[in-house]
């Protein structure tokens, strides 16, 4: 083995396969068939096994991504990314071109194709690709870059020499049509929900922990912005031109408009034209060209002046509804989905259509055998907005919503507030029952692999799981003698049963299924409880004291609980041994204990998590809403005036940072450590600080 040519191979094979993608990826010009590039690849990856020692991150062989997965860390922007102005006004376009010529007379502007994905932060250093981060905030977001590195259309490494020594290049991740049907396509034929469109599709992808999975979802990405200091052009249409040259997909639907008129004939065309598009967009983006003309334009706290959004109005199209079909939830809710002959909209045949609840029915006078119009803003499950009266048929009769549940015939209820009808039968009602099992045993849940969508339903058809404890009583025997289980499937299945058993609280808390209890609340709920008995005991204005838990959550908490069904189904669970208490955190000091706090605005030296997370590290307590329970407010700046004048009213001390700070030992007192989606980690001698967003 002769290292050294072994690593001139390695750095050749590298240069070959990052020119061959972008040749294929960016310019859409193949140079070599498919087995020759896998061939070279596959070289490639034998060479990199020999030399632990060489290996690259931005290496070609990394973009078929790992199968090891691992939580988001957070991180700041080094320049904000900020939000755009939004109209669906020509005349409101007009009005902002005509306040940006006053301020600053002639004017070109840049006029871009909105692509309708997520938007994405890439940021170089000498040339290799070093971070990839979501917007999230606009201030931090989190740290995808093992995903990105997945996508071939991403250079790795910058052509040419003369780019910047660092800088962060803009733009929006999306997953093209093509890949978006494939994907349904593969999901319907496992029996997985759909995917609702394109532009969620791209965002849960790029937030799958797996790389290997986003790997093989085909995305795509453009950039459109770039951002840094000493950047090589004084305008937009020049940077995004030698962006091009570095290697980076740019659109080629770029147009610089120098008057009103041009920018309403680019807009008139892309209205039509993009709908031949093989990837999704709603709208176009008119932004000033020249620099300087931005910097006297300056941004508000949100949005930058110098730019803004015009979103395409939603798309329709006629069509007959044939019929209307009932769905039950896991909670019961019954929801009318609409059977209507096939029409093509936006890219798509669609052949249904969401009706919501009985209301939307009524309102909409909608009859089995009318014409509709469905419209699709950016859902591949449109809705009907209206009815051609003028094509109902004579023999028409308004349509009776249903009475009963489709499912098992027990009559529905309708809840105060609620628009929706719910079937009650919780405990024998099918798609109630599985819905719940299989809420139970996702993965944001308790991650029980093995337990699919139809091998549950396979267990449950075989009476041996009727609720959600069940699971805890399964046996291999029994489990191995199922069709296309077999012991090697029951001993997986058995083994990742048990290993749920150490799934935090408040993911058992969320898998529980109550409803309106979400992965956001219940994380809060345990945060705030510590216990299940506490919450179970709680009444509803003392639930209504976490955060995120408002009176309709709170309501729901005592219900469940109210239920002896669901009360014994609890116990059985916890006799299986799953975790009901949160791990109790280690006190910095108890010089807060029995004291309540509300911790509301920004502040100078913590985030806002940070302040909370200091409260309960000396023993204090955090409550979401002032009341009288809450003993101080710790108040930053632009805080809502409603919790100041409340606590005003109530008289309950208001304190500043600082003085929270003394009363826990000093300004010195740092903040204990949280977990990476809350606080920001970065090097700062790895990214630089200063510059400009243009």
């Amino acid at each position: 083995m002769n290292t050294v040519n072994d690593k001139q191979r390695i750095d050749e094979l590298r240069a070959k396969l990052d020119y061959y993608n972008h040749k294929y990826y960016v310019e859409n010009s193949p140079e070599i068939e498919d087995y020759r590039f896998d061939m070279l690849l596959r070289e490639l990856q034998d060479l990199e096994a020999l030399h632990p020692e060489l290996f690259d991150p931005n290496s070609p062989t990394q973009r078929v991504g790992s199968d090891i997965t691992s939580e988001f860390r957070s991180v700041e922007h080094s320049f904000p990314m900020l939000s755009l102005a939004n109209t669906y006004s020509l005349d409101e376009l007009h009005e902002w071109a005509d306040r940006i010529e006053r301020e600053i007379g002639e004017v070109e502007y840049v006029c871009e194709l909105k692509f309708d994905g997520t938007a994405i932060s890439l940021a170089y250093r000498d040339g290799a690709l070093l971070r990839a981060v979501t917007r999230g905030d606009g201030e931090k977001g989190d740290d995808v870059t093992a995903n990105v590195r997945t996508i071939r259309s991403v250079p790795l490494h910058l052509r040419g020499d003369d780019y910047p020594s660092y800088f962060e290049i803009r733009g929006e991740i999306f997953m093209p049509y093509a890949s978006f049907d494939r994907l349904n396509a593969e999901r319907e034929a496992a029996g997985e929900p759909l995917l609702a469109n394109p532009r969620n599709a791209a965002a849960g992808t790029l937030k799958q922990l797996s790389s290997q999975v986003v790997a093989r979802r085909g995305l795509d990405c453009t950039l459109y912005q770039l951002a840094g200091d000493a950047l090589p052009s004084a305008s937009h249409w020049g940077n995004m031109a030698k962006a091009r040259e570095w290697g980076f997909k740019i659109s080629d639907n770029m147009r610089v408009c120098r008057n009103i008129a041009q920018i309403d004939e680019y807009i008139a065309h892309w209205d039509t034209e993009r709908k031949r598009l093989p990837f999704p967009t709603d709208g176009v983006v008119v932004k000033v060209n020249r620099y300087d003309d931005r910097r006297k334009l300056g941004s508000t706290a949100k949005a930058p002046r110098w730019a803004v959004a015009y979103k395409f109005k939603a798309e329709r199209a006629a069509t007959r509804l044939l019929s209307i079909d009932f769905q039950v939830g896991r909670t019961g809710a019954v929801t009318p989905v609409a059977n209507l002959a096939p029409v093509l909209l936006a890219g798509t045949t669609v052949k249904r259509a969401t009706l919501h609840n009985a209301e939307q029915i009524a309102q909409l006078d909608i009859r089995i055998g009318d014409t509709v119009y469905v419209e699709k803003g950016g859902e591949i499950i449109p809705k009907i907005t209206e009815v051609d009266l003028a094509e109902r048929p004579a023999d028409s009769r308004p349509f009776e919503y249903i009475d009963r549940c489709p499912e098992c015939g027990t009559p529905l209820v309708r809840f105060e507030g609620e628009a929706k009808h719910y079937c009650p039968n919780q405990s024998g009602c099918r798609p109630q029952i599985l819905g719940r099992i299989e809420h139970f045993v996702s993965r944001k849940a308790m991650n029980i692999e093995g337990l699919g969508d139809e091998t549950v339903e396979l267990l449950w058809q075989n009476d041996m799981l009727h609720d959600i404890a069940d699971i805890y009583t399964l046996h291999a025997e029994r489990l191995a003698a199922l069709p296309r289980l077999g012991e090697k499937s029951a001993a997986n299945i058995l083994r990742n049963i048990s290993s749920s058993r150490e799934v935090p609280f408040a993911r058992v808390l969320f898998a529980l299924g109550i409803r309106f209890v979400g992965e956001t609340t219940a994380k809060y709920l345990a945060a705030h409880f510590r216990s299940l008995d506490a919450i179970m005991a709680a009444d509803r204005d003392t639930l209504a004291e976490a955060d995120e838990v408002g009176e309709r959550i709170a309501e729901a908490i005592v219900e469940y609980f109210a239920d002896t069904a669901n009360r014994d189904i609890v116990e059985r669970l916890r006799r299986a041994g799953l975790q009901f208490e949160s791990e109790a955190a280690e006190l910095a000091s108890d010089v807060l204990a029995g004291r309540s706090f509300v911790i509301s605005g920004k502040f100078a030296s913590h985030s806002r998590e940070e302040m909370k997370a200091l409260v309960e590290s000396h023993g204090g307590r955090n409550l979401a809403a002032v009341s009288a329970n809450v003993d101080y407010l710790v108040a930053g700046e632009k805080m809502g005036p409603a919790k100041l004048q409340k606590a005003q009213k109530l008289g309950v001390a208001i304190i500043s940072e600082e003085e929270f700070m003394e009363m826990i030992g000093g300004a010195g007192c740092s903040a204990p450590h949280l977990s990476h989606e809350l606080v920001p980690q970065q090097d700062e001698a790895e990214t630089p600080q200063q510059g400009t967003l243009f």
